[in-house]
């Protein structure tokens, strides 16, 4: 099982009313088979993860599991800020048959380095499934340490990381202080290619959700060696990175995939869908790439 290239954090299409559309969910899944992407990642924090209850937390991993089938990874996001609750996430995502899980740094409670440790540990120790740790301070108010993550790289279980700091040196340094085998996935769309050159080898996308296919020729470009690609793809993307960003996440990509008729414009309070002041510049700057008839 490779976790590499673009693996798409993907969105949880709603109903207006914000039931969980599973019909379009089972579409957005083969858009993605159909378009290249290489993994996908379901209920992470584009996915509305803080927002769904558990139940149905685990019936969109259970789902995205089933119609993927196997053909690319499905990465679960059960992070929690509660141990237990992310233990009990991770342990039914690996009955379900996720290829593995992502769990973010507990949120709102602001562990200490050793309650990051401990966190990860008592997971990994209970369970078998892969494991990606997941740092994303600007949402999460936490933020694990380079040192942190070379200790827990050292744990049986625990295969990378999907770093969003904000700074793409960082991956500079974990790469320093832990195994060549140490998967390292960026976070931050805008910051991807500089994280490769520091040992990133793919990223867990906002911008795939709309652009599956550029962000996967993105990404195999590097992967394979064409630079030249890789840099031309990443100087075209850089605007979409940006504007998928002109409001929280991921109010601004799902309107936008609402536009391109592929889910309705459904999310859950307390977020909202894209303000109507910004949305000329959304659709501006995407269909660069004529994704909107």
């Amino acid at each position: 099982m490779k976790l590499e290239g673009s693996i798409v954090a993907l969105v949880t299409p709603m109903k207006l009313d914000g039931s969980v559309d599973w019909s379009a969910l089972d579409g957005l899944l083969e858009w993605h088979l159909n378009c290249g992407t290489h993994g996908i990642v379901p209920m992470g924090t584009t996915g509305e993860s803080a927002t769904l209850d558990t139940e149905e937390h685990l019936q969109v991993i259970k789902r995205t599991i089933e119609v993927v089938a196997g053909k690319i990874p499905v990465i679960a996001g059960t992070g929690s800020n509660s141990t237990a609750e992310a233990l009990h996430q991770t342990q039914e995502a690996e009955r379900a048959g996720a290829d593995a899980c992502l769990l973010v740094t507990p949120y709102y409670n602001k562990p200490t380095q050793e309650g990051l440790y401990a966190h990860y540990r008592k997971i990994a120790s209970e369970t078998s499934v892969p494991i990606i740790l997941y740092n994303v301070p600007p949402r999460t108010a936490c933020d694990m340490g380079a040192e942190t993550v070379a200790r827990l790289s050292e744990i049986e279980g625990i295969l990378g990381i999907k770093e969003a700091c904000g700074d793409a040196n960082r991956v500079n340094e974990i790469r320093n202080l832990v195994s060549d085998d140490f998967i390292i996935l960026s976070g931050e769309d805008s910051q991807t290619r500089q994280m490769f050159d520091f040992g990133a080898t793919g990223a867990i996308s906002v911008t795939a959700n709309v652009l599956p296919r550029e962000m996967s020729e993105f990404c195999q470009s590097f992967l394979s060696g064409n630079l030249s690609r890789c840099d031309e793809l990443d100087r075209s993307l850089q605007p979409v990175h940006d504007v998928l960003f002109i409001e929280v996440s991921p109010s601004p990509t799902k309107w936008l995939l609402s536009q391109m008729g592929k889910i309705d414009d459904g999310i859950r309070l307390p977020l909202l869908p894209l303000s109507e002041d910004k949305r000329e510049l959304v659709l501006k700057r995407v269909n660069e790439f004529g994704v909107v008839k």
